[in-house]
Order: C-alpha cells, then structure tokens, then sequence
C-alpha cells in the first residue's frame, strides 16, 4: 500500500484515486475539475439539473440552469473526463422549493441554499458518488478543509468575502469526512487564473448570485407562482396592538425589513414580528428590532460539545461578521445563543453556524435554525 498521502488527504496515488466532482457549469468547480484532472486523478463529473428554467432565468446570475449544464459539458469534453447529469427537478421542488414556499408563508425567512446542500447536492450526490466507488467528493465551495486520520474538519474559507462555510454547517460527519474542497485555500482571482491557464471556456463566467429558482431575487415572484392565494391582506400593527395600516401579503416582508412597510411615525419603523396565523405585520422603533438571545431548533453537530468551552462566534446570516456568543445547549436538540452584543434584524428561519478558532482558523462546529421561543 502507498505510504504517502495525495493532495486531498488520501494514502494512494492521485492515478489510482477516483473523485467525483459536483460540476455546476461555473468557473469554480470546472476549475477544481481541472485541477484534479492535471494532478492525476481518475476524475467524474456530475452535474445536477435542478429545475426546469425558462426565458425568465437563464439570462440571469444562477446556476443549475440549461446554460450551466451545456457549459459543464463542454469543460469535461475539454478536460477528458467522464461526466454525467443527473435530473433531481422532482426532489428539488419537493425539498427545496416547497420548503421555501411554505416557510416564507410562515413568516419566516428560509435559505434554501442550506437546504440544498443537505439534500440534493450532499446526501444524494454523496449515495450516488459511493455506488461509483469514488474515494472521494470534491466541490468548488470556497470553505477550508484539513483532513487528518480519515477525518476531516471544515474552515472558513482563506478569502473571507467568499467563504461559504455558512451555507454547509448541516452537513453530516459522515458526509464531511468524504468531502474535499480544494478551493478553500485561495482568492477567487486565483480560481480564474488557473482557469485560464487550463484554457476553461469559463474563466470569464461571471459568478452565480441569485437563487437559482428565484429570477433577479424576485421571491413574492415564486410563491405567487406556487401559492397565489396567498397574497392576502392584512393590519399593520404597532407594539401597543393598534392598527396603523396594511399589507398585502406577509410574504412581502422579513424581520428588520424599513421598506415598503408605508406607515408614517415620528421615527422609523422596522418589522418586528410576523404573525402568519393572524396574517399581521407587527412594527416598532429599529431598537426593539435587537436581539442578545436567539433560540435554535434542529441543532446540526460537527464535533463534540467540550469544543464548545472555549471562546465561540456565530453567524446568523451569510454575509454576516463573526459575532462572540455562548451556547446553551437544551433537549430535544434545541439550543439558546447568548450574544455579547445586540444583533439586528434576526429572523425565524435563518441560520445560526457556530465557530471556534484554532491555529488553522475559524473551525465549524455545527449550527441551528433560528426559531421564536
């Protein structure tokens, strides 16, 4: 046996070493495509189509379109690789977007993307990778992984402004010690360098930035289209109960939302709270709007709970900074977050990640869904 370890952690040689790369047709993971090809891997490509895409969405910033998926070809036809695209539309609308839909009726404000990547694009993609006897699934997301004795560990990401450590925290360990992220360590620049240097049709690509099924971030868009009955209206009240005006729809706003809310008051006015059942929207003063204890339920763990004695950061959105916090840990795999500082505008249905910091960096430890209490 091969005493040595290749480049993604693995104790044989790259030619005798079968990855499975989740191609999406971007310059990302065509890159890592590539950069396993040239390292010697015996590499697959897989490419998922997720929805059925229309005239609407395949000219804006997304992945997962027609688009992508011809794009993702044509990089393996460059590479030489096998590839191969899997049609999940059905599980996509059954566990993505009905989930988003349903959870924004609720007056929350859901990620799919999160929800993504624990069902389709990880547990599925994870089966079908182990039925091609693949060592190993690598992806083009910008985290950091150290892999040691079969195990591995996630990281934010070397370029911060891309990290996306946030939208991964419920993966399984399991899961995580099959994946491989070789993106983790670099600048986005780099990514396009070595693109172009393996001469990539998709160098240039620029980066997909709506979700995929939500054309030019217009979700009231989407959930008319699946629930149009739901644009129903309703009181605006303050924090006395009193009626001070009215929506059309709860689906047209989040918490900490100032805009749109068309209520006039001596000073500005935040979404406080949505009540679905009610069908109301409760405002108030933007300091009623912080919060220093935020509740979690389906607590996702990625390592033991003696990491969690040391000095702990949360983020409870992806383009949030590290925020210093305890974590009280309930039954029924719930938990209570206790921030040092107020957080505004957090909201039901959000994620909450937690992190630790060791010498390679800020480590993932797991995470929550934000709840009510």
């Amino acid at each position: 046996m091969n005493s040595e370890f290749n480049s993604i952690g693995i104790q044989k040689k790259p030619v005798d070493t079968t990855v499975v790369v989740a191609m999406s047709g971007g310059v990302d993971s065509s890159t890592v495509a590539g950069i396993m090809k040239k390292e010697g891997y015996n590499v697959i490509g897989i490419t998922l189509k997720l929805y059925d895409d229309n005239k609407e969405t395949t000219k804006s910033k997304q992945c997962c379109a027609g688009q992508d998926i011809m794009d993702a070809k044509r990089v393996a036809n460059k590479l030489n690789i096998d590839h191969k695209i899997l049609y999940y539309q059905n599980k996509f609308k059954q566990e993505v977007i009905d989930n988003f839909v349903e959870s924004y009726l609720k007056g929350e404000t859901p990620i799919p993307c999160i929800q993504c990547n624990q069902t389709v694009k990880f547990r599925d993609l994870y089966e079908v990778s182990k039925n091609l006897n693949a060592d190993a699934l690598v992806t083009g997301h910008y985290v950091k992984s150290i892999t040691n004795n079969n195990t591995t560990n996630m990281y934010r990401a070397v370029d911060e402004n891309r990290d996306q450590s946030y939208f991964l925290f419920n993966i399984t360990r399991e899961q995580l010690d099959y994946l491989r992220f070789p993106l983790g360590g670099m600048l986005k620049d780099k990514t396009r360098e070595i693109a172009k240097k393996l001469d990539l049709n998709v160098a240039d690509k620029p980066d997909s930035q709506d979700i995929c099924f939500v054309p030019n971030g217009d979700y009231a868009s989407v959930i008319h289209k699946f629930r149009p009955d739901s644009f129903q209206k309703g009181n605006i009240k303050n924090l006395d109960g009193k009626i001070v005006g009215v929506h059309h729809g709860i689906i047209n706003f989040t918490v900490g939302q100032r805009k749109g809310i068309k209520v006039s008051d001596k000073e500005p006015l935040y979404v406080i709270k949505i009540d679905s059942e009610k069908n109301e929207i409760i405002v108030g003063p933007k300091e009623k709007i912080g919060k220093i204890n935020i509740y979690l339920k389906d607590l996702n763990l990625l390592t033991d709970k003696k990491e969690f004695n040391q000095e702990i950061f949360v983020k409870v959105r992806s383009t949030g900074k590290l925020l210093n916090a305890k974590i009280n840990f309930l039954e029924n795999n719930e938990g209570e977050v206790n921030l040092v500082n107020p957080e505004y505008g957090i909201s039901p249905g959000q994620a909450c990640v937690f992190y630790n910091k060791d010498e390679f960096g800020h480590k993932v430890l797991g995470g929550g869904w934000i709840t009510e209490h």
